[in-house]
C-alpha cells in the first residue's frame, strides 16, 4: 500500500520549554488503522493536532522533523493550503463532542458548513447530503434531527454527528482522538464498527488515539506506543500484544483490571436495604404549576448491600444508575424504603437525614469538576469534618493527614491546590474527602472513566485495600464492565429505569440470563492477555 502520511523525526515544544514530543517517526498507509497509545501526557493528542497544525502557533514550536501528506510537508504549508486540506482530505473526530460542537448552532448548520466550504453545496443539496450523512452514521429518522441542538442529543448521538461532520467530504485520513471514551459499551461498539465499515467503503486511513487496549487489539492494524513524548515501540498489532518488547508496553498490557474481587465478604444482615425505589421527574406543568407529565427514571428497584461488599450498577446512559445513587443520598426525591443498618432513612426530611450523610458518602465521576479550585487539599478534605464533627482543629488536621495517607498521597501535599495534581491524584483526593468521615457506604459514580488504564488499576487496588482495611461497602456505578468485574461482588443491571438482572457478579458475568445483559457483555471489549508457557 502507498504511504499516505509520513511523520519523520518530529519534535514539538511550547514556548521555550523542553520538547513534549521528541523525535517521533510513524507512517500510515491508505486504508489501514494505526493506533497511537500511551498514558495521558505521552504526546498522543499533541502529535495528532500537529498534523493539521491545530496547535496554537503563538506558543507551539517545531524544532525538527517533517509531516508529509502525499509528500507535501504540512509544517511548511501556507494557511490557505491548510484550509484546503482540513476537513476535506484530512478530518478529525475530537475527544469531547459536547465541547467540540457549537451549542448555538443546529446539527444541520454545523454539518452544512464543511459542505459549503469544500464542496460549495448549499440549500436543498446541502440539506439532502446532511440527511445522507446522518443516516450513514446510524442516526434514526435523520431528517428529524437536523434542527436539533447539541444539548438535545445523547452522548452517542453527539459523537455520531461529529463523525458525520468528519466524513462529510470523504477524507483520505481520519484522525480519531479518543472517539469512544465517554460512551456506553453498546454505543462504543456501534461507533467503532461504524468507523470500520466506513473505512472499508471509503478506503480511508484511520489514526486512532486511545488508551483502551481492548479497542486497539480488536480494531488496529499496527500500534505505536508513546511514553513521555518518545516512541518506544512500533509493531504489528498481533505481534505487539503477543510479544511486547519494551518494558513500558508490557506495563500497559499488564494494567488491565483483574478479573474479579479477591475475596467475597462473609454473609450477614444487610447494611443497606432498598425496596421498591421509585424516582420520577416532572417534564410538564399545568397552567397552575402542577405537574401534568412525568418521566419515570427508576422503577420499583430493590437490592441489598452487606458490610465489606461491592454492588456494581451497570446500564446504558439514561438507565437510572446515577439517579439511584442520588436518591440514596437524598439529592433526588424518591419513594420506597431505604434502610441503613436497620433504620428507615428513605422517609426522612433533609434536616433529619443530615446526621446520616457522614455514613453515606459519594465520589463523583469528574474529580477536577467536583473539587473546588479555590480550596487547598486540606480545606477540601476537612470540610466534611467541620460540618459533621465541629471541634478541635488539630484533631481535624490529624484525620486529614490519615485520610491522605490511606489513599497513598503525601500528607505534605495538603497545602497545594487541585490543579497541581494529575487526574489519578485528584481522584485520590476525592476518595480521601469521602473517607475522612469514616463512612459505612461509599457511592462511586464512574470514578475511573476518565483515567488511563495504568491509573485505573492503581485506583482499583486502592479501593480494594481500603475496603479490606475498613470493611467499607461500595456502590460502584460504571459503564466500564472490565472495572465493574474487578470490584463487584453483586451486579445490578438497569435498562430504562427497570432492573433487568440482579445477582452474584461472577455468576452474571459467566452466565447472564437476560437478553439485555447478554447484549451488554457481548458489546464489552474485554482484552485477555495471552498466556505464556
Amino acid at each position: 500500500m502507498a504511504t499516505l502520511l509520513e511523520i519523520s523525526d518530529l519534535s514539538i515544544s511550547f514556548d521555550c520549554g523542553d520538547p513534549v514530543v521528541d523525535g517521533l517517526s510513524i507512517d500510515i498507509s491508505a486504508g489501514e488503522t494505526l493506533a497511537l497509545v500511551g498514558e495521558s501526557g505521552s504526546g498522543k493528542s499533541v502529535s495528532a493536532l500537529s498534523i493539521l497544525r491545530l496547535l496554537d502557533e503563538r506558543h507551539a514550536r517545531y524544532p525538527g522533523g517533517r509531516i508529509l501528506f502525499h509528500g507535501e510537508d504540512m509544517l511548511q504549508a501556507s494557511d490557505k493550503r491548510l484550509r484546503q486540506i482540513r476537513g476535506r482530505r484530512i478530518s478529525m473526530i475530537f475527544q469531547e463532542p459536547m465541547t467540540s460542537l457549537n451549542p448555538l448552532h443546529t446539527v444541520e448548520k454545523q454539518i452544512s458548513e464543511t459542505l459549503s466550504l469544500h464542496k460549495g453545496l448549499r440549500g436543498p443539496q446541502a440539506r439532502q447530503r446532511c440527511i445522507e450523512l446522518l443516516d450513514l452514521v446510524g442516526i434514526a429518522a435523520p431528517e428529524t434531527r437536523l434542527a436539533s441542538y447539541p444539548h438535545q442529543l445523547s452522548g452517542g448521538q453527539k459523537q455520531r454527528v461529529m463523525i458525520a461532520m468528519a466524513l462529510a467530504n470523504e477524507p483520505e485520513l481520519l484522525i480519531a482522538d479518543e472517539p469512544t471514551t465517554a460512551l456506553d459499551v453498546t454505543v462504543q461498539r456501534q461507533v467503532l464498527e461504524l468507523l470500520r465499515d466506513l473505512q472499508h467503503k471509503l478506503g480511508m486511513a484511520i489514526l486512532l488515539i486511545t488508551h483502551d487496549l481492548s479497542i486497539v487489539h480488536r480494531y488496529a492494524d499496527r500500534v505505536a506506543v508513546m511514553e513521555r513524548g518518545k516512541l518506544v515501540e512500533h509493531a504489528n498489532t498481533e505481534r505487539l500484544f503477543s510479544a511486547p518488547q519494551h518494558p513500558y508496553t508490557r506495563r500497559l498490557l499488564d494494567a488491565e483490571p483483574p478479573a474479579a474481587p479477591e475475596t467475597t465478604p462473609a454473609s450477614g444482615s444487610p447494611l443497606l436495604e432498598v425496596r421498591d425505589l421509585n424516582v420520577r421527574f416532572t417534564t410538564r406543568k399545568s397552567l397552575f404549576g402542577r405537574s401534568s407529565r412525568f418521566f419515570q427514571a427508576v422503577r420499583n428497584t430493590s437490592f441489598s448491600l452487606g458490610r465489606g461488599e461491592t454492588l456494581g450498577i451497570v446500564g446504558e446512559s439514561g438507565s437510572g444508575k446515577t439517579t439511584i445513587g442520588h436518591a440514596l443520598l437524598k439529592l433526588t426525591a424518591s419513594t420506597g424504603s431505604i434502610r441503613l443498618d436497620g433504620e428507615e432513612i428513605g422517609s426522612l426530611d433533609q434536616k433529619r437525614f443530615r446526621p446520616y450523610r457522614s455514613r453515606i458518602q459519594i465520589v463523583f465521576q469528574d474529580p477536577f469538576g467536583s473539587l473546588s479550585p479555590r480550596m487547598s487539599v486540606a480545606e477540601i478534605v476537612r470540610e466534611g469534618l467541620e460540618i459533621h464533627n465541629p471541634g478541635d482543629a488539630a484533631e481535624h488536621d490529624r484525620k486529614v493527614i490519615k485520610a491522605l495517607t490511606d489513599v497513598g498521597l503525601d500528607p505534605d501535599a495538603r497545602h497545594r491546590y487541585p490543579h497541581e495534581f494529575s487526574g489519578g491524584q485528584r481522584q485520590r483526593i476525592a476518595i480521601a474527602r469521602a473517607l475522612v468521615l469514616q463512612p459505612e457506604v461509599i457511592i462511586l459514580d464512574e470514578p475511573t472513566s476518565a483515567l488511563d488504564r495504568t491509573v485505573q488499576k492503581q485506583v482499583i487496588g486502592l479501593l480494594r485495600d481500603i475496603q479490606a482495611r475498613y470493611q467499607l461497602s461500595y456502590i460502584f456505578i460504571s459503564h466500564d464492565l472490565a472495572v465493574v468485574r474487578a470490584l463487584s461482588h453483586k451486579l445490578l443491571v438497569l435498562q430504562h429505569g427497570d432492573v433487568v438482572e440482579y445477582g452474584d457478579a461472577g455468576e452474571v458475568f459467566r452466565s447472564p440470563q437476560q437478553g439485555y445483559t447478554q447484549e451488554l457483555l457481548n458489546a464489552a471489549l474485554f482484552y485477555q492477555k495471552p498466556t505464556t508457557n
